[in-house]
């Protein structure tokens, strides 16, 4: 392949960011098409290698530009990006920040112009780079990147991002995972596939390997026939987990270097001692203290009656819940949600002295022995400014929580939002023992929360250290831990000497809740070293590659709380390591040539999670706001809700806007009252009646809707009799361990203790063993298994608006279902026409009568305003 002669290039200069999306711009899009879009990602042992490539043609007959745009997750480390254009590449070359930086600042004093991407999402940062091209000119952009996957709440996850903004051609994604220690489960999920899509998505797997491949036709890719727009717009997600023997841990081995994976999660969780450290300053008023309240309320809920407790909450002044640490019996943690419900939001920010309350209250509690003997202890501070009250210099702050925490507790810090100095918060947590997170500011920020406390929820061991014999090991990476988290794994990699012996060992040491434990290990160097042979599921040297990948990720996290000594050597090892690997980190930019005449220059830096701080750019999660929508045909009416009286009933009738959608007609007030949507409807198989129309009456909130032990599976509900609606419905199901909770804002669907949350009318697919998740645009949740009840769960927004509970296949309940509406799928016996009136029946479930009514009703299943449907109707 040729490549650009001296002379004749310019450079572009990349600081790189680090999942793959190709777009052009909506203007131009029609101009440069992309023919071809490829990703292809092998994951070794963890360690993913992907490579993106996407070719593109000028149709035009002037000269266009090609935008290349791609997200990444924010833990992977650009290794190469090149350009092909008419046969010859542009390589990217690594530089030191320095070198590169002089270079742009050159091209900005030449005038030329600049920019600077920093765009970046929850999970991912954004990269893009442009190109001129000549008419009927192509080029190829190959982007290559790696990553450790890290085991969060048990299981890995592989994010890959798709956004092409046109059909594609050849488009093809193929995900090779290869586990030694064996796949136990492997899930798929994608917020754009349709069950026509879906056609195109295959998954095959062995005890060992997984492949995971996407093919779509340009047909399967259009959103509406004899459209060129396309559905692919999102996210695709696989998890998996592995098998874990008795030691929890194993050592695989690759030419010359090794990685140890240690996670045994059959231990006991130690209990813990933890205080909640709560900002209610009143930049917290409004939705952040209320999420704040509900998330604190549900993560109470989740102590352990092993574990103690206590609040602290913080404006001007810290004040705490209890003088001393509480069990977390039921009637204590009943009065700390209590206490929690009425924190309000007021005055300035005084971390320093809530910080330093926190340690004088487990210091006073260790004093006078009420900490159980080997126990831990953990502060979790919230909070989402800077210092305002008392010491407010950040140095100080961090100097003294340092100084009176001594080692002996273990700290986390969440960053609510973007008005408060994530690199203060980050340092702290990392100089006592913890970490830092961000929670973002969204409809789902008490999730957030909630899972942050499920990571930290559960520890299992303690003063953890890893050992291996002088005479094997040559170096390794970080290789002591201060806790062991339930759903985690601790990951040390290390190069082996030249002349290791044939069977390397390792100890791994730590505490118990009451004892000391000693693993035992030991790896065949020859065995393993065969095993990673097979090149379609290997990259080269992919060992040595995550060991230097892993040793600059820990450098890079120990230069935070670094001393200034400490911390350049730090480094400018760790810029050697990146120069050497080829791994573009926040100390190295890429510096890609451009053909001659193209002086644009542009710069794309790896950020930091404080560079963000400010700025009120888009970031992940649900989404941003979408364009405006195009004109609808449908007109719009004012209708009564249904309890309220109707227009002509005189005064004291309350209207309700529906979107009520007649085609062609204009809006009139309309004489009567609107027919309804009833609470649920059921399809009754089998029976003299096909369906029933369900509406809930009598005074009750938690409604056992239906159980069936057979099936396994239950689902509840919440029921607000005065509005007439459900405030949320949970489905649970055994096998798999899966619950669904959706309320009118959004779907919640929790697995391993770990949440993911959906808005309605967002497109989902989510492929698990034994139960499969859609949701298409209408908002139509469906959980479907193989033979099994299918259930479907609605956010109904025409008239009667709210959550709506739907059902198929009902003639596979057991004779054992069960509930409010399970009942109706037992003995049931309808009873002949009322002489006086033909509208009115008896109904006989298990010898219960209940009043039926031929009623009109709007099938809730069809598209808003819904159908009118004749139906006898029961209210319970």
């Amino acid at each position: 392949m040729k490549t650009p002669a001296p002379g004749r290039i310019h450079s572009i200069v990349l600081v790189l960011l680090s999942l793959a999306v190709l777009q052009t711009s909506k203007a131009q899009k029609n101009d440069i098409d992309i023919y071809s879009l490829t990703v292809d990602s092998k994951v070794s042992s963890r360690f993913a290698h992907t490579v993106i490539t996407s070719r593109v043609v000028n149709k035009a007959d002037a000269v266009r530009e090609a935008t290349f745009q791609m997200e990444l997750p924010k833990k992977a480390f650009i290794t190469n990006f090149s350009m092909v254009i008419d046969g010859v590449t542009y390589p990217g070359n690594i530089k030191e920040k320095a070198a590169a930086q002089e270079q742009y600042s050159a091209a900005v004093a030449r005038g030329e112009s600049a920019g600077l991407v920093r765009a970046t999402g929850r999970k991912t940062e954004q990269f893009q780079v442009s190109v001129s091209v000549a008419p009927a000119a192509k080029v190829t952009f190959e982007l290559v990147y790696e990553e450790l996957l890290a085991r969060h709440l048990g299981a890995y996850e592989l994010l890959l991002k798709v956004r092409p903004q046109q059909l594609v051609k050849h488009l093809q994604m193929d995900i090779h995972i290869f586990e030694p220690q064996g796949i136990s489960f492997l899930e798929t999920e994608s917020t754009f596939m349709t069950n026509k899509l879906a056609e195109a998505l295959t998954t095959s797997q062995n005890k060992t390997k997984a492949h995971v491949r996407f093919k779509p036709t340009l047909s399967q890719q259009q959103k509406y026939p004899e459209k060129q727009d396309t559905v692919l717009d999102g996210s695709f997600i696989v998890r998996y987990d592995v098998d874990r023997p008795l030691s929890g841990g194993s050592i695989q081995i690759e030419n010359g270097y090794f990685v140890h994976y240690f996670a045994p999660d059959s231990l006991s969780t130690i209990p813990k001692n933890v205080i909640f450290v709560i900002d209610k300053s009143g930049s917290m008023m409004g939705r952040k203290i209320k999420q704040t309240r509900e998330a604190l309320i549900k993560i109470l809920d989740d102590l352990s009656p092993h574990d103690q407790f206590d609040l602290i909450s913080f404006s001007s002044e810290a004040t705490t819940w209890k003088p001393l640490l509480v069990p977390a019996s039921t009637e204590n943690v009943n009065e700390a949600k209590s206490y929690a419900t009425g924190i309000q939001a007021q005055g300035g920010t005084n971390i320093n002295d809530a910080m330093l309350m926190a340690v004088q209250l487990l210091e006073k509690a260790n004093q006078e022995e009420l900490l159980p003997e080997g126990s831990i202890t953990l502060i979790i501070l919230l909070t989402d400014g800077d210092p305002t009250v008392g010491e407010t210099n950040p140095s100080n702050i961090q100097k003294n929580v340092r100084k009176a925490i001594n080692g002996q507790h273990s700290l986390f810090c969440l960053g609510f939002g973007f008005d408060v100095s994530y690199a203060f918060l980050e340092k702290m947590a990392l100089e006592n023992g913890g970490l830092a997170r961000r929670i973002y500011e969204d409809s789902d920020s008490a999730l957030q929360l909630q899972d942050f406390y499920q990571e930290v929820a559960n520890p299992l061991m303690t003063s953890v250290a890893f050992e291996y014999p002088s005479n094997a090991v040559e170096s390794v990476t970080q290789d002591t831990f201060r806790v062991f988290f339930k759903g985690s794994e601790l990951v040390v990699a290390g190069k082996l000497r030249e002349q290791s012996p044939d069977v390397l060992l390792a100890q791994i040491r730590g505490q118990l809740h009451r004892e000391n434990i000693t693993f035992m290990m030991m790896s065949h160097v020859a065995e393993q070293e065969e095993m990673f042979r097979s090149p379609k599921y290997i990259f080269h040297s992919f060992m040595e590659r995550l060991w230097a990948y892993l040793t600059i990720q820990q450098l890079l996290e120990q230069m935070v709380s670094a001393l200034d000594a400490e911390k350049q050597a730090l480094e400018a090892r760790t810029l050697s390591l990146s120069l050497s690997y080829s791994f573009v980190t926040p100390l190295t930019s890429m510096v890609i040539t451009k053909p001659e005449g193209q002086e644009q220059s542009q710069v794309a830096e790896k950020p930091v999670e404080d560079e963000s701080r400010g700025s009120r750019v888009y970031l992940g999660g649900f989404g941003p706001p979408g364009p405006p929508a195009a004109a609808s045909p449908f007109h719009r009416m004012t209708l009564p809700p249904a309890s309220a009286p109707s227009p002509t009933s005189g005064p004291g009738g309350a209207s309700h806007d529906t979107d009520f959608r007649i085609k062609g007609t204009t809006p009139t007030a309309l004489p009567f009252a609107p027919v309804q949507a009833p609470s649920v409807i059921l399809p009754l198989p089998g029976q003299s009646v096909d369906r029933l129309c369900v509406d809930l009456r009598r005074p009750q909130e938690l409604v056992n809707l239906l159980s069936d032990p057979d099936q396994g599976v239950e689902v509840t509900g919440h029921f607000e009799t005065a509005k007439a609606r459900f405030s949320w419905i949970e489905v649970t199901f055994e096998n798999p361990q899966v619950q669904i909770h959706a309320s009118p804002e959004h779907v919640v669907m929790t697995r391993n203790r770990r949440n993911s949350a959906y808005k309605w009318k967002e497109t989902l697919y989510s492929v698990m063993p034994g139960l499969k998740v859609t949701m298409d645009k209408e908002g139509l949740l469906l959980l479907s298994r193989p033979d099994r009840v299918t259930i479907g769960l609605l956010f109904w927004d025409g008239p009667g608006k709210g959550l709506r509970l739907l059902l198929q296949n009902t003639d596979r309940f057991s004779s054992h279902v069960s509930g409010t509406l399970g009942q109706f799928y037992q003995d049931v016996l309808w009873g002949p026409l009322d002489t006086a009136d033909d509208s009115k029946r008896t109904l006989k479930v298990q010898g219960r009568d209940y009043s039926a009514t031929r009623e009109l009703k709007l099938d809730y299943q069809e598209s808003p305003p819904g159908k009118e449907i004749s139906c006898w109707s029961v209210e319970l």
